[in-house]
């Protein structure tokens, strides 16, 4: 099978596609036909070998074997399945997340049946589908699961035009919240046509400038900071990063002082979550965002796009015809 590869940290121009043996299937396992996936900001940092502390688990000097080909997001149809498989049978269209063991920039990956995999809402696109994994299901981990956003909550999203943050936009509207959405000139009116309540150009107004202001703070981007924004929280307010380790050390203080607190967390196991986005995505409640679309091929042209920054939702890479 055809799979991108990169042997090295660097730029884009590492990832290489090449010929690799089909993986083996074991007992419990899905064999997936992909049909696409997507490059994220997330899987570029991978591929660059960032942050360096990451190196313990990307590799010290050279990505490690398990890691070289890249791809966490899938949609595809079941090839073959695992002796012991009894959730899923070969013809269903899933997607899915494929987390720690990545794979999915390939002709094939191979997914547990008991891991992020559910089958697609008949009404998504193997494009659409494969965009609507990760950014979605992290969106409602923070600001269901984590935040707890409730009816009347005034919810900030940082990089709301980007895959988490236009998620986060609708997702933070299903749940009755008012929406402020920080993003550039060029996406204001699409982050409106997803439902916010009021659009901030960060290029023209710093919404920490804003006081005693929000109950949620998501950055999506992780572009601010808690110092910064923390006087634009309410009292007993919530600032929820993606990243950081910084974060983790506020979200311990926080968690001891009491008050206006960070919440930290990691979106991995998407079991429990894909379903719902699955029905909200099928009753339309959901829109999925697609910047542009390369073919398996031309996949470092889209770690190119990615890396450039400032991309509108999901880029996503087709592979089967």
């Amino acid at each position: 099978m055809r799979a991108a590869v990169h042997t090295s940290f660097g730029p884009p121009d590492v990832v290489q596609v090449v010929e690799k043996p089909l993986p083996t299937l074991r007992p419990g396992d899905v064999l997936i036909k992909v049909h696409a996936t997507t490059v994220t900001s997330a899987e570029c940092a991978m591929r660059r070998g960032e942050p360096l502390w990451g190196r313990v688990i990307l590799g010290l000097r050279r990505p490690r074997a398990a890691l070289r080909t890249l791809g966490l997001e899938v949609a595809g149809v079941v090839d073959s399945v695992g002796s012991a498989v009894t959730g899923f049978q070969v013809g269903d269209e899933v997607f899915g997340f494929t987390g720690f063991a990545v794979g999915a920039h390939a002709d094939y990956v191979r997914l547990p049946a008991t891991g992020s995999l559910t089958l697609m809402p008949s009404s998504l696109t193997f494009i659409e589908a494969a965009a609507a994994v990760d950014g979605a299901t992290t969106a409602l981990f923070f600001l269901r699961d984590k935040a707890k956003v409730r009816p009347g909550d005034r919810v900030l999203i940082n990089g709301a035009s980007g895959s988490i943050g236009t998620y986060a936009v609708q997702l933070a509207k299903h749940l009755g919240a008012t929406v402020t959405a920080v993003c550039g000139p060029s996406n204001v009116e699409l982050v409106k046509s997803l439902g916010a309540d009021e659009v901030i150009d960060y290029t023209a107004h710093d919404f920490t400038s804003d006081l005693d202001t929000y109950d949620v703070i998501f950055d999506t981007v992780t572009k601010s900071s808690f110092r910064a924004s923390r006087r634009s929280l309410r009292a007993g307010g919530t600032y929820l990063p993606t990243t950081g380790l910084k974060n983790n050390l506020w979200a311990l203080w926080t968690a001891l002082r009491g008050g206006k607190h960070v919440i930290v967390g990691m979106s991995v196991n998407k079991r429990a979550t894909l379903p719902v986005i699955s029905s909200l995505l099928h009753d339309g409640t959901l829109r999925v965002i697609v910047d542009r679309t390369y073919p398996l091929a031309r996949i470092a042209d889209a770690h190119r796009y990615v890396d450039a920054g400032h991309k509108r939702g999901n880029v996503v890479v087709t592979v089967a015809e």
